[in-house]
């Protein structure tokens, strides 16, 4: 599943290391990001490998559009979930980081989602979710 937020980078998470069984060496950093929305969310998103390098970029406090996966997957009988990111950028022009422009369409194109619309019309009952 691919979705992509919007929200401000409220904290970032000291990156973890550590050596696969492959024997190849990963990184891994996880920031947290609260959504812009009338019930904010905050949501814990990992990074892997290079893209780790592009949260650098960022401090807290910025705006950042998030595109992201996520998989959950079964071990022993329960079941874990990963939100991992892909791609971040800023997600308006006050969130951009220094000497970033606000607006790198041109670097990655643009990918819309469609979110369900909801109105007070279309619903028969009067719960708010």
């Amino acid at each position: 599943m691919a979705l992509d937020i919007t929200g401000k980078i409220i904290q970032i998470l000291p990156s973890t290391t550590g050596t696969s069984k492959a024997g190849k060496d990963w990184v891994k950093q996880e920031f947290i990001v609260e959504t812009q929305e009338a019930y904010p969310k905050k949501i814990c998103i990992g990074l892997m490998g290079e893209k780790v390098q592009e949260l650098k970029k960022y401090t807290t406090g910025n705006e950042v559009k998030v595109s992201l996966n996520i998989e959950s997957r079964e071990y022993q009988g329960k079941w874990y979930t990963n939100i991992n990111a892909w791609r971040i950028e800023p997600g308006s022009a006050s969130g951009a980081p220094t000497g970033q422009s606000a607006n790198n369409e041109e670097n990655f194109g643009s990918q819309e989602t469609s979110e369900p619309s909801y109105s007070q019309e279309s619903s028969t009952d009067d719960l708010p979710f």
